[in-house]
């Protein structure tokens, strides 16, 4: 049996090499597919097959994804935050250069002049001074957002000379550690915006954010600050930005959203949605997310996704593998236990993790599950996932060159240790999952 994944973009071929084409049929059109992997194209409203598993998107935003009818689908939807992080990065850099500089105003006269080159001398000459700039040294960044992007830049701006102030109420332990230590903590937004000489946003969108740059915090920038937004588009309200520019409080606008409120306006700097726009990052966000969705087809497991908990447990050898999605309430992980406990199952292994009003079970059981057994469990209220059977492929990671140590390690390990299926039991009712503990070696008795 091969899985089948639906491509609703072009994903680069360095990506989908981390699907063998002996386990995995891929294709822009196909019918019954198993998962989709996707970029920028619109999902809402397009019709997606039941027998969905996964949809993964090749990137860091999810607006094109519909996320919550998917979450009560019991279909997990991967990201790929950092991935293109690099390249993000690399432009907000290049834009604090080019904004403060006036290196494109500068750019469009040089381009302007006529006659021969003395004449264009001449013009050089007395046309030169309404682009003199400022540097950045010593002036203060304020970076709103401080995920895998956010990180970068900030550390990246404090070897410029800059110093930094970061706003983020929800930053992971993994972003903090990475984050240099010499990066002020603003108190609050507004404490930000006061403070500033530049300001750069790193959030995703939604209600929270939408309209976060406004009227109100722009009016506390120092005059002549600099903006600059390759997050969403919705998160900064242009017209206050006119406003500000036209007013003198800000010195440019530099954005990868072009619209016809700010094309043409001499302050502002739009790029074509080049934030993510390299080889480099495409590949990246390519290999990840097949990874993450093939390890999540033969394993269960679950790494970044939006709208479940991460979940990853090692296979114990020989057992039958369940994954199952189901809503976030009491007694789920017992009544799938009885379930297994009935039909003389034991439980070898179990991890459950919740997220809101989603929960997600892994069990490795000893022994077979038949169709009977999976229908019994489809049939509990609050199970969400559609049931599927699939054969354990060789791990993602074999795809990479490991060390001839590592690589005989592991050609040991796997020789001890006989391949699990995997079995995802899911069911009819929409709902939010279990949060019960994670049990490891329960027996179901």
């Amino acid at each position: 049996m091969r899985y089948r994944i639906l491509t609703l973009n072009n994903i680069s071929a360095r990506g989908l090499e981390r699907l063998p084409r002996e386990h995995y049929e891929i294709a822009p059109s196909l019918d019954r597919p198993d998962a989709i992997l996707v970029r920028s194209a619109d999902m809402h409203g397009t019709v997606i097959a039941d027998t969905v598993r996964a949809v993964g998107r090749a990137g860091a935003g999810v607006n094109n994804i519909p996320v919550a009818e998917l979450s009560r689908r019991g279909v997990p939807v991967f990201n790929t935050p950092g991935a293109n992080a690099n390249a993000v990065k690399e432009l907000v850099l290049a834009s604090l250069f080019l904004a403060a500089r006036n290196i494109c105003a500068a750019w469009a006269f040089a381009r302007s002049l006529t006659g021969d080159d003395r004449a264009i001398d001449e013009a050089v000459e007395q046309g030169k001074k309404k682009f003199a700039g400022f540097e950045l040294p010593g002036r203060t960044l304020g970076v709103v957002g401080l995920g895998a992007i956010g990180v970068e830049v900030a550390n990246s701006a404090l070897a410029l000379g800059m110093k930094v102030l970061g706003y983020d109420p929800q930053i992971t332990v993994q972003r903090a550690w990475q984050l240099r230590s010499n990066v002020a903590q603003a108190l609050s937004l507004e404490d930000l915006f006061a403070r500033s000489d530049a300001i750069t946003v790193h959030v995703p969108l939604n209600d929270q954010t939408r309209q976060l740059v406004n009227e109100t915090r722009l009016k506390l920038m120092k005059k002549g600050g600099l903006l600059l937004n390759f997050a969403r588009a919705a998160i900064v309200d242009d017209r206050a930005v006119i406003g500000a520019l036209d007013a003198g409080r800000l010195h440019a606008y530099v954005c990868d959203f072009p619209s016809n409120a700010l094309k043409d306006h001499p302050q502002v700097v739009t790029l074509p949605h080049l934030g993510a726009s390299t080889g480099e990052a495409e590949e990246n966000c390519a290999v990840m997310v097949a990874d993450q969705v093939r390890d999540f087809l033969e394993n269960g497991n679950i790494k970044n996704s939006v709208n479940y908990p991460e979940a990853v447990l090692p296979r114990a050898p020989g057992t039958t593998r369940l994954a199952i999605a189901n809503s976030n309430v009491p007694n789920m992980v017992g009544q799938i236990s009885t379930c297994l406990a009935h039909a003389r199952i034991n439980i070898a292994d179990l991890l459950n993790k919740s997220r809101g009003e989603y929960a997600y079970t892994l069990i490795d059981a000893d022994g077979a599950i038949d169709t009977d057994l999976l229908s019994r469990m489809r049939a509990i209220e609050g199970v969400l996932s559609a049931p599927h059977r699939c054969d354990r492929r060789e791990n993602p990671s074999a795809h990479q060159r490991p060390c001839a140590a590592r690589a005989a390690r592991r050609h040991l390990q796997d020789t001890r240790r006989p391949h699990g299926r995997l079995l995802s039991a899911g069911a009819r009712s929409p709902g939010p999952a279990d949060g019960a503990r994670a049990q490891r070696g329960a027996a179901a008795r």
